[in-house]
């Protein structure tokens, strides 16, 4: 049997810390496999990236979740015991109690809530002389998040939840006194949430039905119990961040309209009705979101000659997968065009996870964020006017999440008296 290509490092995880996204793709093409070994806290790990591999990946009867999560991301992103470190039965059902809320009508319902909070947004930019969209972003999509999900933010609380939120993805991957202010955040957005899915099932608190609040607030275990407070307060969280989240996506999204100004003439002109799908789903491809996924072997296996021992970390690389050459033409080229050929395959594509979404761990929430992204694109390229100073433009790769270095700086905002929001 032949051995997996090895990092000879004695430990790689600083240079998978300074280089997040292209860590794992640069190492296999280096080694000219689609995987190897290497030392990641001091424990062993293989990396993979490719389609082939994402479709091992996400073979369930080999590979779980439980304890496979990197703990500062745990405590920090995704919280205890939610539906990401779930297995089998357990995680089937939580992930119905998702899945249940991502009907077209609800999600209809959180577009048109954005939308208000847009047109508020842009008459408050209108009288500043300059504004940092991304930071921006987190305000207008926290106080859409809670007003659709169903949970209260009292006009005084807005920054300080604001702020909570935003931690949990924004410093999910920092070290220092980042990562435990983040930590810091989890723990008190944990106990707001906590309080307010006690007051819901006192009756104190009625959200709307079919709302998030309302769902996880009355979801029961496979055991028939109703989740704990913690549980379903980290679950509801599970709700609400990744939508304020989508605000890096949106920032990508006015990076390039502002990049390829051929594609902001054709998404002006309106003519082709698909072509903002084609645009979204590119940006979606190209910019960085989320690098990589990790799970655990199930038991020893083999696959492509090579040996996958019982708990041995894995890790699949979303971004070099989106960005595969034997997948894609060109992939280093923003070009929405080659979204008019893609096959749909689950697992070429993977910028929120691969696979089935009802059945496997994919983002619940990936039409939401395709939505939200498509509202943004309308808006930044039709129904809003403005201008980009000069400014740091370079994508931080860095980071967790990756982000221009400028976070987007737009001055003279104004609404398109022709076309309003």
């Amino acid at each position: 049997m032949p051995q997996l290509p090895r990092d000879t490092r004695p430990d790689a995880t600083l240079s998978l810390l300074a280089d997040p996204y292209r860590f794992i793709s640069k190492q296999c093409r280096a080694y000219g496999s689609d995987l190897f070994e290497t030392r990641l806290m001091l424990q062993k790990a293989t990396c993979m990236t490719g389609p082939e591999a994402a479709r091992l990946f996400y073979d369930q009867s080999r590979f779980m979740r439980h304890g496979a999560m990197i703990g500062r991301i745990q405590k920090t992103l995704l919280g205890k015991h939610g539906v990401q470190g779930l297995d089998d039965e357990a995680h089937r059902l939580r992930k119905q109690m998702f899945m249940s809320l991502m009907t077209p009508e609800r999600i209809e319902v959180l577009m048109a809530i954005t939308a208000e909070e847009w047109q508020a947004r842009a008459r408050l930019w209108a009288l500043r002389n300059e504004i940092v969209l991304y930071d921006e972003l987190h305000e207008l999509l926290t106080r859409a998040a809670c007003a659709w999900a169903g949970v209260p933010l009292p006009e005084s609380q807005v920054r300080q939840r604001t702020h909570e939120i935003t931690a949990l993805f924004d410093a999910a991957g920092s070290v220092g006194p980042a990562h435990w202010r983040a930590r810091w955040a989890r723990k008190r957005a944990d106990r707001w949430i906590e309080n307010i899915v006690g007051r819901i099932r006192s009756g104190q608190i009625r959200p709307p039905e079919g709302s998030a609040a309302s769902i996880i607030a009355e979801h029961r275990g496979s055991n028939g119990e109703l989740l704990s407070p913690h549980v379903a307060a980290v679950e509801l969280l599970n709700v609400i961040r990744p939508i304020v989240a989508v605000g890096v996506y949106i920032t990508f999204v006015a990076h390039a309209l502002h990049q390829f100004p051929e594609c902001r003439r054709k998404l002006e002109a309106g003519d082709d009705t698909s072509f903002t799908e084609m645009f979204v789903q590119e940006v979606r491809r190209f910019y960085p979101f989320f690098p990589a996924v990790a799970a655990l072997v199930r038991r020893d296996f083999e696959w492509g000659g090579y040996r996958f021992p019982r708990g041995r970390r894995v890790i699949l690389d979303l971004y070099g997968t989106n960005r595969d050459a034997r997948t894609w033409d060109e992939p280093e080229a923003f070009q929405p065009e080659r979204f008019r050929k893609w096959d749909g395959n689950p697992f070429n594509f993977i910028p929120q996870g691969g696979g089935d979404h009802d059945l496997d761990h994919r983002c619940p929430g990936e039409w939401i964020t395709i939505g939200l992204m498509s509202q943004a694109t309308k808006v930044l390229s039709r129904h809003i006017e403005y201008d980009v100073p000069e400014q740091d433009l370079r994508i931080d790769y860095s980071r967790l999440p990756a982000l221009p270095r400028s976070r987007f700086i737009i001055c003279r905002v104004k609404e398109n008296a022709n076309d309003p929001i």
